[in-house]
Formats: C-alpha cells, structure tokens, sequence
C-alpha cells in the first residue's frame, strides 16, 4: 500500500513506518520536525517537511494516491493542554480535520488514529478500563483525543472512511525524548547514566500501565488489515486499547531501571503535580481477540530501552 505515517519522524511515528516498510509498502512520512529528529527517518521512506494543519497536505494524500494514514503527529504534553488548549485543539483537532478532509478527497481507504487510554477515560472506576468505559477526560488533551474519534466517527458514518482508533497506555522504548509523562523512562535512563538522583514527584505511588513500542507497532500493523464492521454502532466498535493490563507505580519503575543500571544515584521527592492522574491500566482484550499480544515484559523492555539510550548516548 501507499501509506502515509505522520509524526513519522518521532519515537513512534518512525518505527511505525519502517515496519510498514519492512513488509513492502511505499511510505511518505509528514512531520514538522517540530519534535521529530531527520535521523529517525527510515531510509526508503520519503520525508515531507509540514504541518498537520497546511491545507497543502491534502495535494500530498492525492498526488501520492495514499490508501493509509497512521495518525502519530500530536500536542502530546497534558500539562502544555492545560496552559494552551487552543494550541491543543489547533494540532489535535484542527490538524486532524484537515487529514480527514484530503483523506476523503483522495479516496483514502482507511486511517489509523492514536488516541490515549491514559487520557480518555479520565479517572475510571475500574482497572485495567475497558474499551466501554465512560468518557470523562480531565484536560483538553484528553478532550482533543476523544474529540478526533468523534469527528472519525463522523467521516466513517457520512463519508464511508474507516478507521481504527488506537488507544495507546503510556509507550516507551529506543528512541524515547525524556519530555511528557511518558517520557519518565527516557529521564530517569539518562539521571542514572548521569549518576543524577532520580526525581519523583508526590509519593511516586501513581501507577501507569507500560508498553513497549514494539508491541505498538504490532498493533499499528494489525489495524491496518484487520476486517472491520461495516456499520460502527458506536466509538467503541472500532477503538482498540493498546496496553498490558499492569499497573507499574513509578518508585516500581525506578527500582527496575536501578536494577538494570547496576546504580543507585539516590531519590528525591518533589511536590505532587497538580492535576495528575493518579492510576492507568488498560484491558487489551479485544486487541488480543485479534491476534495481538505484548511481545516483551516490563523488565525485557526496559533493559532494551536502557542499553539504547546508553550506546546512543556513546555516538554507537
């Protein structure tokens, strides 16, 4: 296929499009590298420097005939929502409006969009949450994300485009920025490399749900092909959690990566952040019905994580 990766220049836009790649599809990557870096680029994939919201990316999806969007290119950061929601909206809403509208111009066949388990259900009541689970998210980045499934839902019901919303826990792995919350991996590799004590923040008792971005990318794979319904009755029938199921606290997850640094530079404890979340875990039940399942453990993942950021860090 012809498949259009944005964000595909970031940590896992990029390794979303060598496995498109890898299995023989032609790929054009749209990033602004805003966040992206060129060296995460696969070699064979064609690089088109611009923004979601340019309403010349509609004479991309059309002059290269794209039969696949996989949607990464995001205002990630929750607190950054919270200071600019109209920044927010203008990437996450606007942005997203404008793939949509050239998807269904060009006779895209179908688009993948990343939404966040962490985000879209707010403060849920159960765990691991369920794609069925009330919608009640806590920020505008959490609003932003549901909104695009809305408005998915809108251009598959009126304008026939399918589409497969991802709803990713919080991904880590090779080429991980130590920046959001997710990136907690990513920072405290680099404090122990560093020898630098690790910052948590409030009692680092919240509890996020981990997943490889290798597994991720099996997921992006699967939803390309899978076989869909024709009719979505509603959100949830297209919308698939991409997660383990684990709660992993964060005092947990520094234990684990001292363990795998052979360090321990020491902790020190900061005020909690406002606003925070303080438990995500996701249930992948559906996704694994499918045929998915995570392909490494926490501790696998990590160690891999680890040696990545220290060989790169070493010009390796």
């Amino acid at each position: 296929m012809n498949v259009l990766v944005t964000g595909g220049a970031g940590f896992i836009g990029s390794q979303v499009a060598e496995a498109f790649l890898a299995r023989g599809d032609r790929v054009w990557v749209l990033d602004d590298l805003s966040t992206g870096k060129r060296e995460n680029v696969p070699a064979g994939a064609e690089l088109v420097v611009s923004d979601v919201a340019d309403p010349a990316v509609g004479r991309l999806l059309g002059e290269a005939r794209i039969e696949l969007v996989s949607h990464h290119a995001a205002q990630i950061d929750v607190r950054a929502s919270v200071a600019d929601p109209a920044r927010d909206a203008r990437v996450n809403v606007l942005g997203l409006l404008n793939l949509c509208e050239a998807a269904v111009r060009s006779g895209t066949r179908r688009f993948l969009c990343v939404s966040s388990g962490g985000v879209v259900y707010g403060a849920p009541e159960h765990r691991p949450t369920p794609e069925a689970a009330p919608k009640l998210p806590l920020s505008p980045y959490g609003v932003s994300k549901l909104a695009g499934e809305y408005y998915l839902h809108y251009y598959r019901r009126v304008h026939g485009l399918e589409y497969v919303a991802l709803r990713y826990a919080n991904v880590y792995g090779p080429r991980q920025d130590p920046h959001g919350e997710a990136g907690v991996v990513a920072i405290f590799s680099n404090r122990l490399l560093d020898g630098i004590p690790l910052t948590i923040y409030g009692d680092g008792e919240q509890t996020r749900d981990y997943v490889f971005v290798a597994d991720v990318v099996g997921a992006n794979l699967l939803a390309a092909d899978m076989t869909l319904p024709d009719e979505p009755t509603d959100l949830d029938a297209v919308a698939y959690n991409v997660g383990t199921g684990i709660e992993t606290s964060v005092n947990h997850l520094a234990t684990l990566l001292e363990r795998v640094a052979a360090a321990g530079p020491g902790r020190e404890h900061r005020d909690p952040r406002p606003g925070e979340l303080q438990t995500s875990a996701l249930d992948a039940g559906r996704l694994r019905a499918r045929g998915w399942t995570p392909g490494r453990t926490l501790a696998q993942g990590l160690e891999e994580t680890y040696r990545y950021i220290a060989a790169h860090r070493e010009g390796l």
